[in-house]
């Protein structure tokens, strides 16, 4: 990008570095984890290693203790890379237990690599770095969650935002690198790349890779599905492979945050926890590459724009939870007699706002079916059920139910009014 573009999620770390022993920062490849460093640790002093640097990874692996010796600061990236040095920082922090002694950036989750021995329970912070949101490209406050929360039915937007603008968006993503690229045939083989890289590389250092040709095909195969519940068997015979190998597959490429899985919500905590749950991107542009569409494409008729969309509108939302005042996890509804809901925001305190998502816009009152369901569900535990869609206007349809546009993510302000978590 020709400028730095603050990230939300930069405070978040700065007061994590002021009482908490190690701090790291995992999201994917080139989301811009090394740059937030160097913000965050501005004038500190700071000693610094990069892993994916042969000669840092063989100081690591030779010497992790030597390695992990600094008085100051110590920033290391990609430290999936010598996850020996963990035990090292372990030993480093129990004896010496000042705040902001390491400073560390992973591509992988710690918990979910095998070679991980210990992944500091109890002496580390974890933040994700997701791609940029939309409020950060666009210099916007990215308010949505905590304004729900506050505000409820209450909330108001009114959008200039079109169609075509939310395809733009859609395919261009929010890589640093992407959004940097004004052409999209050169967007386009940054993305062939990108994907590239991580097979050979990423998901070759948490999982046994023995059909790498299988493998690009089920991110296609996953692309072409996003939003959809995705059940390993169901994908057997698209790829001729075992339900285990499919599994496997499936969760290192969660594991190096190319997808996210969104569980399904129920009251019940048991039910819950059992819930299918259903997978987008990570990054939009690269869900938009991987089934070969472009802005204009994704305009016409029949085109994916729908569920594309979707996968758009939860990946900002999973966005705005790292850095929302609320605490909020996020799900999807699904129940026997086929409501759904899009997404569910639930606070600690039970509390919940649904959103539905259209493609369309005009919004009609059968498209609040499965919220107006919910909201039988959760009583007077449900602050909102939101549809969020193309049009410009914000729309009444009964007791707690509103449409909204989808620019309302990120142009609408979080409340400056203190509020509970």
């Amino acid at each position: 990008m020709p400028h730095l573009i603050p990230r939300h999620v930069a405070a978040q770390v700065d007061a994590a570095l002021a009482d908490t022993r190690v701090v790291l920062i995992s999201g994917a490849r080139q989301a811009g984890k090394s740059t937030l460093v160097r913000v965050v640790a501005g004038d500190r002093l700071a000693e610094r290693y990069d892993l994916d640097r042969a000669q840092d990874r063989a100081a690591a692996t030779t010497d992790p203790v030597g390695l992990v010796d600094s008085a100051e600061l110590l920033v290391i990236d990609e430290i999936q890379r010598a996850p020996e040095l963990l035990l090292a920082i372990k030993a480093a922090v129990d004896e010496d237990p000042r705040p902001g002694r390491y400073l560390l950036t992973g591509s992988s989750r710690l918990f979910g690599m095998v070679a991980a021995p210990d992944a500091l329970p109890g002496r580390m912070e974890t933040i994700e770095l997701w791609p940029f949101s939309q409020g950060e490209l666009d210099g916007k406050p990215d308010g949505f969650v905590d304004a729900v929360f506050t505000f409820g039915p209450d909330l108001r937007h009114e959008s200039d935002v079109s169609r075509a603008d939310y395809a733009a968006r859609i395919v261009r993503g929010g890589l640093p690198e992407a959004t940097a690229r004004t052409d999209p045939r050169r967007r386009q083989r940054f993305f062939d790349a990108y994907i590239q890289a991580l097979i050979d590389r990423d998901v070759r250092q948490l999982s046994d890779i023995q059909h790498k040709g299988e493998l690009r095909k089920l991110i296609r195969l996953l692309a072409a599905r996003s939003t959809t519940i995705i059940a390993a068997n169901s994908l057997e015979s698209a790829l001729g492979l075992s339900r285990p190998t499919i599994a496997r597959y499936l969760q290192a490429l969660e594991e190096i945050f190319l997808v996210k899985r969104i569980p399904g919500w129920s009251r019940n905590l048991g039910t819950r926890a059992t819930a299918a749950a259903k997978l987008i991107f990570v990054d939009s542009g690269i869900a938009a590459n991987e089934i070969a569409t472009d802005a204009r494409a994704l305009l016409r008729p029949h085109a994916p724009f729908g569920p594309l969309l979707e996968s758009f509108v939860l990946s900002e939302l999973s966005r705005q939870l790292t850095w929302s005042e609320q605490f909020v996890d996020l799900y999807h509804y699904r129940d026997r007699s086929q409501y759904e809901v899009d997404a569910v925001l639930e606070n600690r305190s039970g509390q919940a706002v649904g959103v539905e998502v259209k493609a369309a816009s005009t919004v009609g009152p059968d498209d609040f079916r499965g919220l107006r369901r919910l909201a039988d569900r959760l009583g007077d535990d449900f602050i909102a059920g939101i549809v969020l869609y193309t049009g410009t206007s914000t729309l009444p349809f009964g007791d707690r139910l509103r449409a909204l546009p989808v620019s309302a993510l990120w142009q609408v302000p979080a409340p400056t009014t203190d509020r509970p978590h």
